[in-house]
């Protein structure tokens, strides 16, 4: 059974850093992609990045790019998203999803993912 468990989040202040870890388990990530989705209250959920399993391939929504950073540590079966410079407007609740076989990305829309992690609050305020 495919699974994601999310951890990290919390409350920082702009300007600060945090890393958000989605463990994986009933799936090596050879074939997958996964990728980070934000929520904020009132509105929909994005994507904002995501890691090809197979070869690394990383893609980052223009307002995340240059802050935050994907990755993947395939011993720990976990992708990572590190998030720095932070700014309220980041304040949301994180997802992380999966998928088999989605081939060259970009992949930022809700509909091409299969699986997903049950949500981490993140919270930019001083």
């Amino acid at each position: 059974e495919v699974q994601l468990v999310q951890s990290g989040g919390g409350l920082v202040q702009p300007g600060g850093s945090l890393r958000l870890s989605c463990v994986a388990s009933g799936f090596s990530f050879d074939g997958y992609t996964i990728g980070w989705f934000r929520q904020a209250p009132g509105t929909e959920r994005d994507g904002i990045s995501c890691i090809k399993g197979s070869d690394g391939t990383k893609h980052y929504a223009h307002d995340v790019k240059g802050r935050f950073t994907i990755s993947i540590d395939n011993a720990k079966n976990t992708v990572y998203l590190q998030l720095n410079d932070l700014k309220p407007e980041d304040t949301a609740v994180y997802y992380c999803a999966t998928s088999y076989s989605l081939g060259a990305g970009p992949h930022f829309m809700i509909y091409e993912y299969d699986y997903w992690g049950q949500g981490t609050q993140v919270t930019v305020s001083s």
